[in-house]
């Protein structure tokens, strides 16, 4: 269940990055032209290019981390190899500082050892589980997914209302589904959702006007 919560809440900020970047450059190429075609390219290639980009930034950053784990697992199961004593007397120390009496840690280790000792190490000292190891891949297609649904809100908002409404109403819609997001990214992770939809909204709220202005300085000036 944590797992899962873990890859909810990765997604629910995946969506959120998809959001206010896409919304960001439609915004400012709005700002700047009331024609429609530049707005599509503009935005097309920053829902592209920001799916790529968070797909390999994921990819590249568990990929790390499984290295790591796969690392820290072949580790330990060399010092079990080498010297199974000194790791089982270890194991029944850490059970001992997790508040187990003397007796109770023994006969934990000795049934646990006798069951899985590299699983039972790896639990104890490392919080790993090695049939539980994350995918890379996974990680950047589900990251990809989340930045692409995300990126579809204001890129629908800006495309399909006619000009100027059209930017009044993806202001709108793109601060709502931040407000959204950053609720529910709080709720799985147990923070403050009243802060947490006030951090997200204003933060939007200060990438979209930034860009507006950027546009529409541009557009004045090219004008």
């Amino acid at each position: 269940m944590a797992q899962r919560l873990n890859w909810l809440r990765a997604g629910v900020l995946g969506a959120n990055d998809g959001i206010v970047s896409t919304a960001a450059v439609v915004v400012g190429v709005a700002g700047a032209t009331a024609e429609v075609m530049p707005v599509l390219l503009a935005g097309s290639a920053a829902l592209v290019g920001g799916a790529i980009s968070m797909a390999l930034g994921e990819y590249v950053s568990v990929s790390s981390q499984r290295d790591s784990e796969h690392a820290l697992i072949e580790k330990e199961r060399r010092e079990l190899a080498d010297d199974p004593e000194g790791e089982f007397v270890e194991l029944v120390g850490l059970y001992r500082e997790q508040g187990l009496s003397e007796e109770t840690a023994t006969r934990v280790a000795t049934e646990l050892t006798a069951r899985d000792a590299l699983a039972a190490h790896l639990s104890a000292e490392l919080n790993i589980d090695q049939d539980d190891v994350v995918s890379p891949w996974y990680a950047a297609f589900a990251s990809a997914v989340s930045f692409f649904v995300g990126a579809l809100l204001p890129m629908a908002t800006i495309l399909l209302l006619p000009h100027p409404a059209r930017l009044v109403w993806t202001f709108v819609s793109v601060l709502l589904a931040l407000a959204v997001t950053g609720y529910l990214a709080a709720w799985l992770g147990g923070a403050n959702r009243g802060r947490a939809i006030l951090r997200t909204v204003i933060g939007g709220a200060l990438a979209l006007g930034a860009t507006f202005l950027v546009g529409t300085l541009f557009g004045t000036a090219v004008g």
